[in-house]
């Protein structure tokens, strides 16, 4: 009687385990096809602009960085206009360069005093 039993108790921890296999089987198949969909180049493009977005340490920079690269542009074209002369080109290049440096550093430095 003891024989039956054991077979028994053993018959049911085997189904009970393929049960078990299956269900794990299952999960790993749906993780698989998560994680291959977000592994596509627009999915991942898609995550990355939606990280930048909700990130405002980043906002904040990229806001100052525009605004010291427009304020910068706006200063070459107010010194230099649209010269042919390649000398003031170069001048102009290296104002623009100076003053989107300048610009951001401060907007950067009032953001950060500000937190």
């Amino acid at each position: 009687m003891s024989n039956k039993d054991a077979k028994q108790t053993l018959n049911e921890r085997i189904a009970l385990l393929e049960s078990k296999k299956s269900h794990e089987f299952y999960l790993l198949k749906e993780q698989w096809e998560i994680t291959y969909e977000s592994m596509k180049p627009v999915n991942l493009i898609k995550s990355t602009f939606r990280d930048v977005a909700s990130s405002p340490e980043i906002k904040s920079h990229l806001l100052g960085n525009l605004i010291g690269l427009g304020t910068g542009y706006l200063s070459k074209k107010i010194m230099f206009g649209g010269t042919h002369n390649p000398f003031k080109r170069i001048i102009g290049t290296i104002l623009q360069f100076a003053v989107s440096n300048f610009v951001g550093s401060k907007i950067e430095t009032a953001a950060t005093e500000n937190q």
